[in-house]
């Protein structure tokens, strides 16, 4: 090849990556805007220029989050089950880690943040994304199977991380508030990553047929080559990184809808769930459209147990290193709905085949969160 149809074919490189990746340069167009120009957030009275900044901002948290799940997608199409949905989930996972620090840490402290998005995490997963994915699933096959003992292998860790994590800390009496003392913040440390990894020693080890479903779900994509694992890696990653900076500057309209407004303060947790739950809840109605539930099985109820299993630790830790207060335990209606959440999980996944009745009833339980979350 000479040295003219090299650069030519260089250029024809570059111009293909940037057609592709075009909302990169989004993402680092907002960073500066923000970085150089502080004076915006001064307009957030003015309704139009709050509906302006938030949906910018919005838009591009959510347009990065769904560029890096595609790349997360392009190497579970490589890597093949369960390790495809795996990456999947502990890239959102992140994703959440990366919200949730930059939200807490920007201005005054809220320490119900982290068991707001938690909680709405879960209910945005298990109620409104499992909801619709059996929902149209079952609309259109009637029913769909999935392999019933990994299920019973994610809703059995999946529950005792989110009673002792979401529940528990209200009903300890050594701390005041849902909080929990040192000793016990190391236990549920311990507890959620020993659980997690006992988890992905199954998932990955002697049990791994556990999360598919025969040949169908082992649609590994030899054909790809090295390259197009580390571009995917490498993209993945430059995605991920301007996230936690929009996700700080969004805190902003956030704030001043929850402070100045009265709205509930549930809400900052609710819009960062439905920022990382969106890219796996696409993935997941693909799935299930495409007749391939188990796939959606393994996408929403992995999130589920990466989401307590990993980011719960993570911020206790974080918490403990800057001095900021977590709130672990619901209270009320919000107990009560998440317990109803788990007790019907545990039916839907009780006997390896769903229907659209059990769509419809998580995604009713999806809208009594909505509703209780401004009507408590």
């Amino acid at each position: 090849m000479t040295a003219t149809a090299a650069k030519k074919s260089t250029r024809a490189w570059l111009i293909g990556l940037l057609r592709e990746e075009w909302f990169l340069c989004i993402s680092l167009i907002t960073i500066a805007v923000f970085t150089l120009d502080k004076a915006l957030f001064d307009d957030l009275p003015d309704p139009f220029a709050f509906a302006l900044i938030f949906g910018w901002l919005f838009l591009a948290v959510l347009g990065s989050c769904l560029s890096a799940v595609r790349h997360a997608d392009g190497l579970a199409e490589i890597l093949g089950e369960p390790y495809g949905t795996l990456i999947l989930t502990l890239s959102v996972t992140a994703i959440e880690v990366l919200s949730i620090s930059a939200v807490m840490l920007h201005g005054e402290n809220n320490p119900a943040l982290v068991r707001d998005t938690l909680f709405s995490v879960v209910m945005v997963i298990l109620g409104g994304m499992a909801g619709l994915s059996l929902l149209v699933g079952g609309w259109r096959h009637r029913e769909q199977a999935y392999n019933l003992q990994g299920a019973n292998s994610y809703l059995g860790v999946i529950i005792p991380l989110c009673v002792m994590c979401l529940v528990l800390p209200s009903f300890t009496v050594t701390t005041p508030g849902p909080t929990l003392s040192g000793p016990q913040q190391i236990f549920v440390t311990l507890m959620c990553a020993g659980l997690y990894v006992a988890f992905l020693s199954l998932q990955t080890g002697r049990h791994r047929g556990y999360f598919t479903m025969g040949g169908r779900d082992q649609q590994q994509h030899a054909g790809h080559a090295q390259h197009s694992l580390t571009r995917h890696a490498l993209l993945l990653v430059a995605y991920m990184l301007p996230i936690a900076f929009l996700a700080e500057e969004m805190a902003n309209p956030i704030d001043y809808l929850i402070e100045t407004l009265h709205m509930p303060d549930m809400l900052g947790g609710m819009v960062i769930a439905i920022i990382v739950a969106t890219p796996e809840s696409i993935g997941a109605m693909r799935a299930a459209i495409a007749d391939r539930l188990q796939m959606a099985v393994n996408i929403f109820l992995g999130s589920v147990l990466s989401t307590i299993g990993l980011t719960v630790p993570v911020m206790l830790v974080i918490s403990h290193v800057t001095g900021h207060v977590v709130f672990l335990g619901l209270s009320g209606a919000s107990e009560v709905l998440l317990l109803l959440t788990l007790a019907v999980s545990v039916v839907t996944f009780a006997s390896g085949r769903t229907n659209i009745l059990q769509g419809a009833v998580h995604v009713v339980l999806f809208a009594a969160f909505v509703m209780l979350m401004f009507q408590a």
